[in-house]
């Protein structure tokens, strides 16, 4: 029988599968000796039921007619090998998704033959099998709509009392495996998306609704495993911990997208299920007891991991109870919240009192708020909840000193560290961008942009009722400014989340100078007038040469950033904070750490003063006001020959007020140079030319330095040698560091030189000095002449 298998026929005919079919039929038992014999011919009949279905509808007439399926049940009732499986389980998968035709996949479905080969016990530790039983399901998923769905189902009383297709995929929704849990997943939001009404009863109804109760459990593991990533990562910062917390991210951002995917399906209380069980199993047990100031140790999630978890959950499950539910409980002491925190989640919160209003706050660096008697009441038409229980605030005293969860995020904004003001200021501005979160909350937060106070009064208009004075919105807006204020006027912060700062301010920013409280324009104003003072010291600085450059290249930048439709930062960015260079990392001598000293001036600098522009009603302009090149006829540069154009190797230049020098730049090969030191505006060089032997008082450019930096020194024992150091000619880090990357490695690329020059004579060495300062001095003079503008405010 094995041999005549292989003799010649026509390989797609009719009789090619009547010929397969009825040596399969032969075949009572499947192992070793036959296995491949069978495995082809399941093969081969796969091969040809797609090449019928194309061409020949007679082929498929004959599967049904012999009922094949049937014998592929079989084949794998007794077979004994896994390749066998393995190979039935493609051949199915390959039927399934290459059928087109309406009534084959009807007929592929209307037995219970996929049905058992779903529920049949494959052995999953072989990780093959494992693999093509989830492409075999997603095969059939990828066939499912209102009409094929009812014939995978089996009912009741018209009620769906089994689907296995659904029960047996969600066994593997946690599986170790990513790609299988994709699978998984991609498979159920197909199901979620048919719309079918039975179905939608069966998914929800007990124990299968457990499911989206597991699924929240499961993204609570993978926060707690990404906050010991955090953790490691902050004692000991390396590209690896780098990567774990990325791809650990991708995944929890995953998981939320699928969230907001099943309950846009709009299978009815999915959509509260998934809120309800957030709220209770993750956010009121561990995210907001996470932004305590005096953290409890034994808490699983930290801070900075609340913070960012807040965020990506309120940008990405957009469910408009969830986001005024967490909007209303900043506004409580966690004291208040943990009162209550087994009750269900309404959307609202009821009440809460002072006990002693006299009592001092436990810190000073946020003005605390007199809650009074606070009632947010979002209710009717502004909530969409399907649940109605009685809400999470107990009915009782808390003593005001207790700092409200909205509170400890204006406390880290004015006196945290750089991870958790920059988380804060991310949950402030994704509040203020979450178009599901009632305006009226944004006010009561403090937080409505001021392009929206001219609307009618919100808080009437959605039913929030505030009595007492203490409690106003005013007042909370008054302290969210108040916190952004002193933060930008913090020194020890870095300038990329001080630009986030700003972008928040500038959608707060009041309309004119007026509204703003004195002690706020007091401290901007001192800040500024600080930040000039940097600024013009950056003019007599070691990238004097560079300060225009970045300085107009930062404007644009800084520009764009608070004028964005959102922060420059993601939330990924809360937990890989920007790295600041101290005096461990790298000696304040090197360049690096002055570049870097001079970048930061002027991105804070820029950011204060587009802030005053606003803050005026004054239009900003696209490029900063700064005065033309000036260059005096009685110049250095004049008299060899330069222009605005620069200078470069290979350049012909006179060589007037040039000195003979000699330079090695390799042992044992002492070259000759001529020396000058020129500058043309704010740029400047030290020049090495050769003398051209025809051309008397003229030499070729062979080596340029900047000038600026040199820090020219004559020998102490050699007073014809004089000393240089030549910094880079460019910065490595001009543009904003991506979080997570330790500066101190790009240190490593930006390498100072160091030339030794020999004179003729005592005399020469100490002109080529005189030279180099007098050259730096009207470097530094035209710089700050030339930025004149842009460091007067009046003007």
């Amino acid at each position: 029988m094995w041999f005549s298998f292989w003799r010649s026929r026509d390989r797609f005919s009719l009789d090619e599968l009547r010929y397969l079919t009825n040596q399969l039929q032969k075949v009572q038992i499947v192992n070793e000796v036959n296995k491949d014999f069978v495995i082809e011919a399941l093969r081969s009949i796969a091969e040809l039921l797609t090449y019928g279905d194309q061409h020949d509808p007679s082929f498929f007439d004959f599967f049904m007619e012999k009922q094949i399926m049937g014998e592929f049940v079989r084949i794998l009732d007794i077979s004994k090998t896994i390749s066998v499986a393995l190979q039935l389980l493609q051949t199915i998968s390959i039927l399934i998704q290459n059928l087109r035709r309406e009534n084959a996949i009807y007929y592929m479905f209307s037995n219970e033959h996929v049905n058992y080969l779903i529920t049949y016990s494959f052995d999953f530790n072989n990780e093959e099998i494992l693999s093509y039983y989830i492409s075999f399901l997603r095969a059939i998923s990828g066939k499912l709509n209102k009409n094929t769905i009812s014939l995978l189902v089996k009912t009741q009383d018209e009620e769906v009392v089994s689907f296995p297709l659904y029960v047996e995929a969600i066994r593997f929704a946690f599986h170790e495996e990513s790609m299988v849990r994709t699978a998984v997943r991609s498979l159920t939001l197909t199901v979620y998306h048919v719309g079918d009404d039975f179905v939608n009863k069966f998914i929800t109804s007990a124990p299968h609704s457990d499911y989206f109760t597991n699924l929240v459990s499961f993204f609570r593991e993978q926060c707690i495993n990404l906050s010991k990533l955090v953790s490691e990562y902050l004692e000991n910062p390396c590209s690896e911990s780098v990567y774990a917390i990325l791809a650990t991210v991708d995944e929890i951002e995953d998981n939320l997208y699928y969230f907001s995917d099943v309950i846009s399906a709009g299978i009815p209380f999915v959509g509260s299920l998934i809120t309800d069980n957030i709220l209770q199993l993750l956010i009121l047990p561990s995210l907001f007891p996470a932004l305590q100031i005096d953290t409890d140790s034994s808490l699983k999630i930290g801070a900075v991991t609340s913070l960012y978890l807040l965020c990506c959950i309120l940008r990405t499950v957009k469910i408009k109870d969830l986001a005024n539910t967490i909007a209303a409980a900043l506004l409580y002491p966690l004291e208040s919240l943990a009162a209550n925190s087994e009750a269900k989640i309404n959307g609202y919160f009821s009440g809460t009192n002072c006990a002693n209003e006299k009592e001092e706050p436990y810190s000073d660096s946020v003005t605390p708020v007199n809650l009074g008697h606070l009632r947010v009441d979002i209710s009717g038409e502004a909530s969409s909840s399907h649940v109605h229980p009685e809400g999470i605030m107990a009915e009782r005293s808390f003593p005001c000193s207790y700092f409200s969860l909205r509170e400890t995020l204006l406390s880290y904004i004015t006196d945290g560290d750089d991870a958790r003001a920059l988380g804060s200021l991310n949950v402030l501005a994704t509040l203020l961008q979450t178009k599901e979160l009632d305006e009226s909350m944004l006010d009561v937060l403090g937080i409505l942009p001021q392009r929206k106070q001219h609307k009618k009064h919100l808080l009437e208009q959605y039913g929030v009722s505030i009595v007492g004075v203490g409690a106003s919105p005013r007042i909370h807006r008054n302290q969210v400014l108040d916190a952004l204020v002193k933060l930008l006027c913090r020194s020890n912060i870095s300038t990329e989340i001080l630009w986030d700062a700003g972008w928040l301010l500038r959608q707060l920013l009041p309309y004119s100078e007026a509204e703003f409280k004195t002690h706020h324009l007091k401290l901007l104003k001192d800040s500024y007038r600080n930040c000039r003072n940097a600024l013009l010291q950056e003019t007599k600085g070691i990238w004097v040469d560079l300060l225009k450059t970045v300085l107009c290249d930062q404007w644009k930048k800084c520009k764009r950033a608070i004028e964005a439709s959102s922060p420059q930062t993601e939330p990924k960015s809360i937990l890989l904070p920007f790295h600041k260079l101290n005096s461990e990392d790298i000696s304040a001598e090197l360049s690096f750490a002055a570049g870097e000293r001079m970048c930061e001036s002027v991105k804070v600098f820029l950011l204060l003063h587009q802030l005053q522009i606003f803050s005026l009603g004054r239009t900003l302009p696209e490029q900063p006001p700064i005065h033309p090149i000036d260059i005096p006829e009685t110049s250095r540069a004049k008299a060899v020959g330069l222009d605005v154009s620069g200078l470069k190797p290979g350049t012909e230049i006179k060589l007037v007020h040039a000195l003979p020098c000699r330079i090695s730049f390799e042992r044992g090969k002492e070259r000759h140079f001529h020396f000058l030191a020129v500058s043309v505006g704010t740029l400047g060089w030290v020049v090495l030319a050769e003398e051209l032997p025809l051309k008397q008082i003229y030499g070729i450019v062979r080596v340029a330095a900047p000038l600026a930096g040199t820090n020219p020194r004559i020998d102490d024992k050699h007073p014809r040698w004089l000393h240089l150091r030549i910094r880079p000619s460019t910065l490595p880090f001009s543009d904003s560091s991506k979080p997570g990357t330790p500066r101190e490695m790009r240190a490593k690329s930006l390498v100072d030189g160091r030339w030794t020059l020999a004179f003729r004579d005592d005399e020469s060495c100490k002109a080529a000095l005189s030279m180099i300062l007098e050259e730096i001095d009207l470097q530094s003079t035209e710089a700050e002449r030339r930025l004149r503008p842009v460091l007067d405010l009046e003007l």
